[in-house]
């Protein structure tokens, strides 16, 4: 679980960042999250895109993502997603306790 201030310096350092992923009509594949996986152990902090013609909403999507995955949803905002997963090998953005 994250604090406030550790989810408000993940949102500072993703914002200007372009997001790696996109969930368009087929929804949540496991070919996405695999891509999802593959990101998220090597940044640690990803932000995935939600297109207009997806049928599920994004809060939805990060919920049932982060379950999957393991993995802490930092923001919704609009139709974009920001997911993190501490990797005890890179340690970039934050320390877990």
């Amino acid at each position: 679980m994250l604090t406030s201030k550790q989810r408000a310096n993940l949102k500072r350092i993703i914002s200007t960042e372009q997001p790696v992923a996109q969930i368009g009509k087929d929804g949540l594949s496991e070919n996405c999250l695999d891509g999802i996986s593959k990101v998220l152990n090597a940044r640690e902090l990803v932000k995935i895109n939600v297109l207009q013609n997806c049928d599920s909403g994004a809060r939805n999507l990060a919920d049932d993502i982060a379950e999957k995955l393991n993995c802490d949803v930092v923001a919704v905002i609009g139709k974009k997603i920001i997911l993190y997963k501490y990797n005890p090998k890179n340690k970039k953005h934050v320390e877990k306790d």
